[in-house]
């Protein structure tokens, strides 16, 4: 394999556990975490794609909160402003996968970047909260394009800030629909394959597989 000069992550399900929110959500809601977690995730993730393709954006902020909203009222749930604020706020608290830490510490030859659709304040926080501030030379937000993944431009914030080709980027996500966006537009790709789920078939296949991220320095 060439070699690559700057690892690309993604953030959300990739460096940080979107389900550590499960905690909370069944600290208001007894019993009912994991589904309000699931549906939060399903819908925050289908709100970016529709707002992308309506030419409608808002922040990730805004559609994560929309996103709970319509998640807790679909499962009868009733969601007051204290239950909001702190479930929004779990969100700037993610954890990190356990092995995030010492995978990215040992990358420090390379530039490292997250590329996330997560506005600034929401990845400022949660990079900050889990002590990887120090862990990456940029952390890029799709906010100033406004367009949220899987669309080129968002993967040519990357290429324009870390100043390097297409082809010398391994960028690495746990989302199969990102990780074909990134192959799209000439980043190799490496996925991140937790739970063992079949790839889409959308003309694709990553570079590498892996089931955790400090399985990638063996691979460069």
């Amino acid at each position: 394999m060439p070699e690559v000069r700057a690892l690309v992550f993604d953030a959300y399900g990739t460096l940080f556990d979107v389900h550590s929110v499960i905690a909370e959500c069944e600290r208001r809601f007894p019993g009912r975490g994991t589904e309000l977690s699931k549906l939060w995730r399903q819908k925050q993730l289908e709100y970016t794609w529709l707002r992308s393709l309506m030419a409608r954006y808002e922040d990730f902020e805004r559609i994560t909160t929309d996103a709970l909203v319509h998640a807790t009222a679909a499962l009868g749930l009733d969601l007051d402003g204290d239950a909001r604020a702190a479930l929004m706020d779990a969100y700037l608290h993610l954890s990190p996968y356990v092995e995030v830490p010492g995978a990215l510490s040992g990358l420090v030859s390379r530039k490292r970047a997250i590329l996330s659709n997560g506005s600034p304040r929401m990845l400022e926080a949660v990079v900050r909260n889990a002590g990887l501030d120090t862990a990456f030379d940029a952390v890029l937000s799709v906010d100033g394009l406004k367009i949220f993944k899987p669309h080129p431009g968002v993967y040519q914030l990357a290429v324009d800030k870390l100043g390097v080709a297409p082809a010398d980027v391994g960028f690495v996500s746990s989302n199969f629909w990102d990780v074909s966006g990134a192959a799209s537009f000439g980043f190799r790709t490496f996925w991140i394959n937790r739970a063992g789920n079949v790839p889409d078939e959308l003309g694709f296949r990553p570079a590498a597989i892996v089931s955790r991220l400090d399985q990638i320095a063996g691979l460069l």
